[in-house]
């Protein structure tokens, strides 16, 4: 995973819970690109058929609050997005989306700055937010050098397997 990285984005609201992100009703399914073809579909049920490929979602405030599933990060990245950037994040949803590859960036006000189809960077390391279309350039919160080599090797999993290999 790269530190920097470039996306369109879709803008979902506040208080997006897991179920929104990745409906219970779904959880039988196995399949990754299926996983990830109903991502978002409590918020809107064509968000995954048009979401952009390495596209990064933004939403408000309270991100993946509710029940602790892993499903909904697993959905996200199965859909194609490659960050979420929001006001706040439901604690348990940021350290399972951490912990399986997924950045996400805790920007305060962004959901109020940004349009949907505009393109974003991030920057991991030096803890800012880009818009292409308008040049200015957000602070937001940075990831401490654990949470940095979680990310970069694609998850806790692969981070401990490399580990015991060595």
């Amino acid at each position: 995973m790269q530190t920097e990285m470039t996306g369109k984005i879709i803008i979902v609201g506040n208080n997006i819970d897991t179920d929104q992100i990745y409906p219970g009703r779904f959880l039988a399914i196995t399949d990754p690109k299926e996983i990830g073809s109903h991502c978002l579909c409590g918020v809107d049920e064509d968000i995954a058929k048009s979401f952009p490929t390495g596209g990064i979602v933004v939403a408000g405030t309270n991100f993946g609050c509710g029940s602790s599933r892993e499903h909904a990060p697993i959905a996200l990245l199965n859909m194609g997005a490659v960050a979420v950037v929001a006001d706040s994040f439901a604690r348990i949803f940021f350290r399972n989306s951490i912990n399986l590859g997924l950045p996400l960036v805790v920007c305060k006000g962004i959901s109020k700055e940004v349009e949907s189809g505009q393109t974003l960077t991030l920057d991991l390391e030096k803890g800012t937010v880009t818009v292409k279309e308008t040049g200015k350039v957000y602070p937001c919160d940075k990831f401490d050098g654990q949470t940095l080599k979680i990310l970069e090797a694609g998850g806790i999993k692969p981070m401990m397997k490399a580990r015991f290999i060595k």
